[in-house]
């Protein structure tokens, strides 16, 4: 096999085509054959081949050469016969591509088939008969059919051998086109009286190897004299067609002559085409010689035709002559578009210039009407260029966007350039495959919900929600709840947040009172690789309940104390008596406040102030009234369902002190029930009783415990260091207090006639009572402590020095004195003790509480001060003020001796208990004035 390889490289600006090989083989070899190895001519990896997806495209014609990836070799797939695909044309080729993938890349193959001598030369007859008259004249012409052998080259038709050749001889005329006629000349006259028919053998002989012959046998008849020969007009006839002409549509007519007459002048036509389709697409008329269409002709199948035509006459004979048919060429092909590679999804990433298909148009018209010219649609990012002859690219003109457009159908439309144009279009769908490239956007920049206070928990709020502009999983949102605090408290505890919907729940009960806005951010990310996410922030407002009754902070409602608010007789009309001053701790409406007058002793006399709870005198107060008034004031919100409490404010109609005291000592004290609150005092006295138990137990054993220890102590004469209120030392040893204080002193008996010395009032007439005591006047008490404020006067100054009890008024077990006497200083304060020696005075100063808690009875006189500052009836009293020794007992009183003994007293709970046979028996209390005066009463009654 003769192998002919050339490899040609070009890159080509926008093209895809990259190299061209020609191969050149026999004809009919057997399938299977190696056409050539393209891998290596092409200088491919025969890996690539595979990876590649490399493939033979024949187009619209059969694929005679198929590629074997493994070996990277071209095999020949089917029979190629060459004269089938050439006939006569040489040199006869095969056109084809070798197409590779990922990316786009072709190769033109040109492959060369070899004819080889597989045709002997053929004649259409196997015999031909000649009437030849006997006067022919030497020289006479007689045309036979020539063979036809569809080899080509050396191995077609060579020569022409007559046998015998005793009166004819062959003679050859070559023709234009490269045919050559053949004809019988007669050499010798024929004698019909010797031989009246003649049996002649023309054999055709072709120079292949071996030669191949074919055999035509002659017939001739010897005739009477025939003189003339029929002689055509012209030697050649020239007509044209178009290919869409009709059947019987005339061609041309030919016309000949004969001198002779009768039948020897009489002319026959006939055609002398042979193997051709001549005499399927043409005809002639015998007798007229008219030529007429009897078939389809098609320019794209054969541009021209040549008929050879025979004028006979009846002596035998004949002339030729030729009719050359040109065939106009009609725009009747629209053209083909073949789509060689495309691919049918692509990513949005791609880049630019990218090629994604490679589309072959053919139209098999000529000239004009075979231009053709290939348009897409507009405003889609492709364009369509032209990479060579009948090649087009489609290629990405920008960058692509799934989420603009997932889909294009690219319609791909050719025409020609015919008149009329004929046009024909392509539509490529072209999916898009999503890139993670759009992070989720959530529905707005931010967020604000509400939720009402005392939720369920598990509640759900509300719902935020984000979308993906991407595709499938790209697209699927997922929401986290990022950390953060609310508070110090992490804020998943109070909310949690749905990582499929985006539903916000609540995870806890809110109470609007504790809190009553906060935020936080929502992640919202998508399912992509690598996600993408974005945040957003959410605030959740606390929408308030009306969950919270009115608390009274003035007057305080004490469970053993009386506060009564004096009214002078002499008030006027619109007398403020006191305001009662409550506090929501609900918001909005909800803490919106009125204040109405529920009941009262004398309800004409006193009302309230809706909005500022003020109590007045609605009239003037006369001699008639009670001393004792009792009023009810109700405090209620304006929520829904209102909510509200109840305050009892005991006022005294009276000019002075004695007369108030006299009428208040009996006050009945109001008992109200409640459920709730009878289980909550339940529950306190066992809780108290267990802690006054343990407490016991606890004492009990530090007091057996520092008894053994206090005998040494006296035994060693360790002197004694006083316990004193905290800050004493504030006054730098002087014992004075820095500001001025009113105070209020009542001292009383049983009798309710008893004398009571009272100082100046001030501003202000409060008077507190203890129901349980019957004549006994307490301090209003806090919720704290005076000594635990901070900017109390009294915790930053102690007493004076001259507020003290003395030894023998100190109170002790029974009423009577207790404890050795104790030397006072009257230098300054001692340094203050450490905290053992604190701890041994509070052990001590808790047994001497319970000792005087026995010793004042119903006889015993309860004090109450009061610090009043520059206040006018109309303000409202502080009830902060009362002054009190911490740790004892007792109260700061005017008289001295009372305040000696309240000194001794609180210098003797610093001391360590007495010892059991050191104690002797303690003298009576000395009487007081007071006491003095009350038993005088007793007596006089």
């Amino acid at each position: 096999m003769r192998r002919q390889v050339l490899f040609l490289l070009s890159l080509l600006y926008f093209s895809p085509l990259f190299g061209q090989v020609s191969y050149s083989i026999n004809e009919e070899m057997p399938l299977g054959s190696v056409v050539g190895n393209v891998a290596d001519d092409l200088g491919l990896d025969v890996e690539k081949l595979k990876s590649r997806n490399a493939r033979v495209y024949f187009g619209d014609s059969r694929e005679y050469v198929e590629l074997n990836k493994a070996r990277g070799v071209l095999l020949i797939k089917e029979r190629i016969d060459r004269e089938a695909l050439c006939g006569q044309t040489m040199p006869c080729a095969l056109h084809f591509q070798v197409i590779l993938e990922k990316p786009i890349e072709f190769y033109r193959i040109i492959l060369e088939i070899v004819d080889i001598n597989d045709n002997p030369p053929a004649f259409e007859k196997g015999d031909i008969g000649f009437k030849i008259s006997e006067s022919a004249v030497t020289g006479s012409k007689f045309d036979l059919e020539g063979a036809v052998d569809l080899d080509v080259g050396i191995n077609g038709l060579q020569a022409y051998v007559l046998q015998p050749t005793d009166n004819f001889a062959l003679k050859l005329h070559s023709q234009a086109d490269g045919s050559r006629n053949v004809e019988m000349v007669l050499k010798q006259p024929l004698d019909r009286e010797k031989s009246e028919h003649l049996s002649l053998v023309l054999t055709a002989v072709d120079g292949g190897e071996p030669r191949m012959t074919g055999t035509m046998q002659i017939l001739i008849t010897v005739l009477d004299a025939n003189d003339n020969a029929p002689v055509f007009t012209k030697p050649i006839y020239k007509a044209n067609v178009a290919e869409n002409s009709p059947k019987g549509s005339v061609v041309t007519t030919v016309s000949a002559s004969d001198a002779d007459q009768g039948s020897n002048g009489r002319i026959t036509y006939s055609i002398r085409n042979t193997l051709d389709d001549v005499r399927h697409l043409f005809e002639i008329n015998e007798h007229t010689g008219e030529v007429r269409l009897i078939g389809n002709i098609d320019y794209e199948k054969s541009r021209n035709y040549q008929i050879n035509l025979r004028a006979s006459d009846d002596g035998g004979l004949t002339d030729t002559c030729k009719v050359i048919v040109d065939i106009i060429d009609v725009n009747d092909n629209k053209p083909l578009i073949d789509v060689m590679s495309k691919s049918n999804v692509i990513s949005e990433d791609i880049k630019s210039q990218t090629v994604v298909t490679i589309i072959n148009i053919q139209d098999l018209d000529d000239g004009d009407n075979g231009k053709v010219k290939c348009t897409i649609n507009e405003n889609i990012p492709f364009l369509l260029r032209s990479t060579e002859n009948n090649f087009y690219s489609l290629v990405t003109d920008s960058e692509l966007d799934r989420e603009t457009a997932s889909e294009y159908n690219i319609t791909v439309t050719c025409s020609d350039e015919g008149v009329p144009s004929l046009s024909s279009s392509v539509t490529l769908t072209l999916q898009i495959s999503d890139v993670n490239d759009n992070a989720p956007v959530f529905e707005r920049s931010s967020y604000e919900a509400y939720i009402v206070e005392n939720n369920t928990p598990g509640l759900s709020i509300f719902t935020v929600k984000a979308r993906d502009a991407d595709w499938k999983q790209n697209a699927r949102v997922s929401y986290i709840l990022e950390d953060s605090s609310v508070n110090g408290v992490p804020v998943s505890s109070y909310v949690s947040v749905s990582a499929d919907s985006g539903v916000i729940h609540a995870v806890r009960s809110l109470d609007y009172e504790q809190i009553k806005d906060f935020q936080f951010r929502v992640k919202a990310q998508d399912g992509g690789s690598p996600p993408l996410s974005s945040n957003v922030t959410v605030k959740i407002l606390v929408q308030d309940q009306n969950d919270n009754p009115p608390q009274v902070l003035y007057p305080v409602q004490t469970g053993g104390s009386v506060v009564a608010e004096m009214v002078p007789r002499s008030a006027d009309v619109g007398y403020l008596v006191t305001k009662v001053v409550a506090v929501d701790v609900d918001s909005g409406q909800n803490a919106w406040l009125s204040y109405k007058l529920q009941k009262a002793t004398d309800r004409a006399l006193f009302e309230v102030g809706l909005q500022n709870g003020e109590i007045r005198t609605v009239r003037q107060v006369t001699d008639k009234d009670a001393v004792k008034q009792r009023l009810s004031v109700i405090v209620e919100d304006n929520g829904q369902p209102s909510r509200s409490a109840t305050v009892i404010v005991n006022v005294a109609v009276a000019d002075s002190f004695p007369e108030v005291l006299s009428e208040f000592t009996d006050f009945p004290h109001d008992k109200e029930y409640n459920d709730n609150l009878t289980f909550y005092l339940v529950l306190a006295l066992a809780v108290v009783s267990f802690l006054f138990i343990t407490s016991l137990v606890v004492i009990i054993s530090v007091k057996i415990y520092r008894w053994r220890q206090s005998r040494v102590l006296y035994q060693s004469n360790l002197p004694v260091i006083p316990y004193y209120p905290p800050r004493y030392s504030d006054t730098l040893g002087t014992g004075t207090l820095q500001h001025v204080y009113n105070y209020e002193v009542c001292r009383t008996t049983d009798s309710r006639k008893s004398d009571c010395k009272f100082g100046r009032a001030g501003s202000q007439n409060v008077l507190i009572m203890d129901p349980s005591s019957t004549g006994t006047m307490q301090r209003i008490q806090s919720e704290k402590s005076i000594l635990d404020e901070p900017d109390s006067p009294v915790e930053q100054k102690p007493p004076n020095n001259d507020w003290r009890f003395t030894q023998g008024q100190r109170p002790g077990p029974s009423g009577a004195t207790g404890g050795p006497e104790v030397a006072m200083g009257t230098g300054p304060w001692p340094q203050p003790p450490t905290e053992a020696e604190q701890l041994q005075a509070l052990m001590a100063a808790a047994n001497e509480v319970s000792e005087a808690t026995a010793t004042l009875g119903p006889g015993t006189m309860g004090l109450s001060t009061r610090y009043s500052p520059q206040f006018t009836l109309q303000h409202v009293p502080d009830y902060r003020q009362n002054v009190y020794i911490p740790g004892s007992t007792a109260t700061l009183t005017s008289n001295p001796q009372q305040q000696q003994a309240t000194a001794q007293q609180a210098t003797q709970q610093a001391l360590p208990p007495p010892q059991p046979s050191a104690q002797q028996e303690p003298p009576k209390a000395a009487q007081t004035p007071a006491s003095k005066k009350k038993s005088t009463k007793k007596e006089k009654k």
